[in-house]
This record gives C-alpha cells, sequence and structure tokens, in this order.
C-alpha cells in the first residue's frame, strides 16, 4: 500500500453524524431535564431524590444532566457472557455482532404440522435443539411463553428449561422480582456458585420502561436487583412512532434516549459499575392496521441509529432483526428478515434478538430461524471486506496464467478460494438437478432442515445430580403457586 493511504477493513455504514447524535444527547438531556419520567418505586425516588435530582409530588422526577454523565461515566463499556460452562464467548463491545433467537412469543408455528398453536412446554426441546444447533444464533432469548404452565411461574420453569438443554448465554424476561432471585438461583447452582456466575456470568436480564417516559415499579424493582447482584441488564423501551412517541424520527429517537439514559442514571445510582445494555426497539405504527410492525424498514433505520448512539456513549448496544410481519415463511420474511439483518451488523448493534419472530410479534418459527442463520452467514461474508496487498492482488499469477488460460489448477487458487461464502443451506443446482431433487421451494428444504435437526441433534445434558436438584427446585416453585378459589 501507498504511504498515508487509508484502508477499510470492512464495509462503512452511517446513519448519523457524531454531530447529530450530539443534537440527539442534548434533545434527551432536555427531556430528563425539563419534563421528566414518571417513576412508580420510592426506593427509586429517593435514589434520585438524594443525588439532586428534583422530584415532584405526582411522582414525576426531573433529572440534571451531570447525573447522565456521570452515570456514562461509570456504566461499563463492555460486557463479557460465558456459556453454561464458564467459557467466555460474547464481547459485548466496540462494534462485535452477536445474534439471538425470538423472544417472549404465545404461538408456535409447528414444523411437523404448519399450523400455528399455542407455545406449550413440550415444544420446547424442539426449539432448543435448533437454537443450539445454528452457527449464527449465539444467544437464546428465551423465545415462547408456555400457555400450559401456570403463569406466576412460567418464566422461571422455562428459564429452567433451556438452561438444562442448551450451553448456550440466556437472556431471560421475569415476570416478577421473586422470579428474577429464582432465576439467579437457578444460574449460580449451574455457574457452581454466586461468584462463579458473577465473574462469569452467562444470563442476561431483560426489563423494559413504558413509553413515553414511564417506570413501573416492577421494571425498576428488576432493574434495581440485577445492579445490586451484578448482572448484566437490557433496560430498553419500545417507542412506537404516531402512537406512544412523535411521527418523526429525531422525536422517537430522542424519547428512546432519554428513557434508557433515565434507566442508566438509576442503575449507577444503586451500584456504580453495574452491568447494563443499552438499546431499543424503535418502530411504526403502522396507521391503516394500528400493528406494531417488526418488518418496517423504519425499525431497521431507528436502531442503526440508535446503535451509532451507544457507540458514541461507549455502551453495549441491543438491537433487533431477523424478524417479519408476514404470517408465513415467504417472500416478504425473506426480504424484511435479511434487511434488518444486513443494517444490524453493518451499524455494529452487540446483541441482536428477535430472530425467528414472525406474525407482528406473535409467533416462533423454526424455518424462520433457519433462514436467518443463513442470512447472517451470507452478511458475515460481506462484512470481511475486500484486501489489498501483493499477496491478494496475485499480479505474479495473473502473467503466469496470461491470456486465455484458468486458474483452477493453480495453487493460489487452492490456497484461498475457500474464503468465498458458501451456503450451508441454500442450494445452486443447475435447473435439471433441482427438479432431480424434488423441485423442492425454500420453504419445503427450510421445514426439511428444521425436521432433520430436531431429530438428528443432540445437547449435552447438566450432569445427574444436577438436574436432579433444579427438579427439585421448581416443585418447591409449583407448591408456591397460589390457588384461585372459584
Amino acid at each position: 500500500m501507498s504511504r498515508n493511504s487509508s484502508i477499510l477493513k470492512a464495509p462503512q455504514f452511517r446513519i448519523l453524524s457524531d454531530d447529530q447524535i450530539r443534537e440527539i444527547h442534548l434533545a434527551a438531556l432536555e427531556i430528563l431535564d425539563h419534563t421528566g419520567v414518571w417513576i412508580e418505586s420510592e426506593e427509586v425516588i429517593d435514589l434520585l431524590g438524594q443525588a439532586g435530582a428534583h422530584v415532584r409530588k405526582d411522582k414525576r422526577v426531573t433529572i440534571p444532566s451531570h447525573l447522565v454523565e456521570e452515570a456514562l461515566l461509570s456504566a461499563p463499556k463492555r460486557i463479557v457472557l460465558s456459556d453454561r460452562d464458564g467459557k467466555r464467548k460474547i464481547f459485548l463491545e466496540n462494534s462485535k455482532v452477536y445474534f439471538g433467537a425470538m423472544a417472549g412469543c404465545p404461538f408456535f408455528i409447528d414444523p411437523y404440522s404448519g399450523k400455528k398453536k399455542p407455545f406449550e412446554r413440550k415444544d420446547m426441546e424442539n426449539v432448543v435443539k435448533v437454537i443450539d444447533y445454528l452457527p449464527n444464533i449465539d444467544i437464546v432469548t428465551l423465545p415462547g411463553q408456555y400457555s400450559d404452565v401456570p403463569q406466576t411461574i412460567t418464566d422461571r420453569i422455562q428459564f429452567k428449561d433451556y438452561a438444562m438443554n442448551t450451553k448456550k448465554p440466556i437472556l431471560f424476561s421475569p415476570y416478577s422480582i421473586q422470579g428474577l432471585k429464582d432465576i439467579i438461583s437457578v444460574s449460580a447452582l449451574i455457574a457452581g456458585g454466586e461468584d462463579k456466575l458473577i465473574q462469569s456470568p452467562f444470563i442476561i436480564n431483560y426489563s423494559e420502561p413504558v413509553t413515553p417516559l414511564t417506570h413501573v415499579k416492577d421494571a425498576l424493582d428488576s432493574l434495581l436487583f440485577s445492579a445490586e447482584s451484578n448482572i448484566p441488564i437490557v433496560y430498553t423501551p419500545m417507542p412506537l412512532g404516531g402512537a406512544t412517541a412523535p411521527a418523526t424520527f429525531a422525536g422517537i429517537l430522542a424519547l428512546n434516549n432519554a428513557e434508557v439514559l433515565s434507566g442508566l442514571v438509576i442503575s449507577q445510582l444503586k451500584k456504580r459499575g453495574a452491568p447494563f445494555i443499552f438499546g431499543g426497539v424503535p418502530t411504526i405504527m403502522d396507521m391503516s392496521t394500528s400493528i406494531l410492525s417488526y418488518g418496517a424498514p423504519e425499525m431497521s433505520l431507528l436502531s442503526a441509529g440508535l446503535t451509532e448512539i451507544a457507540h458514541f456513549y461507549k455502551l453495549p448496544m441491543f438491537g433487533t432483526a431477523g424478524c417479519t410481519d408476514s404470517k408465513m415463511v415467504d417472500q416478504q420474511a425473506a426480504i424484511e428478515s435479511t434487511f434488518s439483518c444486513l443494517l444490524s451488523v453493518l451499524s455494529g448493534a452487540n446483541l441482536v434478538h428477535d430472530v425467528g419472530l414472525m406474525d407482528n410479534g406473535a409467533s416462533i418459527s423454526l424455518e424462520l430461524m433457519v433462514l436467518n442463520d443463513e442470512i447472517i452467514g451470507m452478511i458475515k461474508g460481506l462484512m470481511n471486506g475486500i484486501e489489498l496487498n501483493q499477496e491478494t492482488f496475485a499480479l505474479d499469477i495473473i502473467d503466469k496464467v496470461g491470456p486465455r488460460g484458468h486458474f483452477l489448477y493453480e495453487d493460489h487458487t487452492l490456497k484461498h478460494f475457500r474464503q468465498f461464502w458458501r451456503p450451508k443451506f441454500f442450494h445452486r443446482l443447475n435447473y435439471e438437478e433441482w427438479v432431480k431433487n424434488g423441485k423442492l421451494s425454500m420453504g419445503d428444504r427450510l421445514n426439511q432442515e428444521v425436521r432433520r435437526i430436531i431429530e438428528t441433534h443432540s445437547i449435552e445434558p447438566l450432569p445427574s445430580p444436577l438436574a436432579q436438584e433444579l427438579h427439585q427446585m421448581e416443585q418447591g416453585w409449583h407448591k408456591k403457586v397460589p390457588i384461585l378459589k372459584s
């Protein structure tokens, strides 16, 4: 390379300039300092009041900018997650990107019947096998809501089931503070103690403020306990443009930013250095259907902008991609999934969830998850960029082969062709071979692959004594389920 030349190691992408990000930051500070947030927790009100925030009688609290700046200084700039065995696997830092499966869906598209049905505990084994198998799905985000388990203990039972059946890190969302405590107890038991869990966490808590500018007690209790326990937490709003947020992109980002920053301040006031993951699921309300759109290009655009804000703060970013509003795995699902995954990778969102989510956020599709795994692989190939040096220019090989030659038998080709991205699932057959193999559509091939994984993939179980102890813990949870009087 020539002297003083610049080198791009991967494709470049920007939504916002640094000056624009500063404007959004200042707008968020103005919201917090002037409009304030509503707090449904006396403990948090006291924390903020003692730190210098202004507390009004109606539980609205205005947060001065110095508290935000102090929180940004004390929050960790990187968070490392381990797998179930304590091996460091996920590095939420800089622009490293990791993907997680869909979260919190009440329905499941059964791969054998093809029908949409309530998600049941028996479906867990098939879902976790596919998540565990796919190489580009790095984290389990608990994908369903058991419909056949008492609702008050579904969160911890589901966490226990997945922790027993995959080594991948798990993002969970507790229904109550007791659920959070029980999940942390399960995690500590698996990790070999609370100290080992804190040192090598394989779990991330998830909680949400309510847009606009509302922090409810359950979410705050979860935020405080996670900070106190040193457990990483995603505290992320879901502003809906035109409904719970302004119908302008700048307004959505400023509001989202204010809500996350206020959560960050609370977290850091509870415990300086508590691991906190920035983020949001900013999208629009479709005015013709009133749905929250998971396939809208606006969601990907706003998420990319929010990612750049997180990078400006040097905080890990929680994003959304690999999802669709479609009701089946069709062309719409493929287009929407690809678009969102591409922008997530290009922007450098660190922890991207909802891969395999469809039907406006209501249903789990294993076929869509397999499709997205391949899409993510393609995007990773794109992000390898183009390396320029004496070896890659291959001028000597070009000269050796010369006009009318070919490069098939060259050692240089043998050395380098494996860098070409090769699909694991998409086929590249010619037409005759495709016909010979049954003329299968993309949907057919996806379904075949899902069934193959379910029927052949095995997962290393936990040691029997540990599994037995976890089963006993579950029995204790069932005994505490309140009996409803008729």
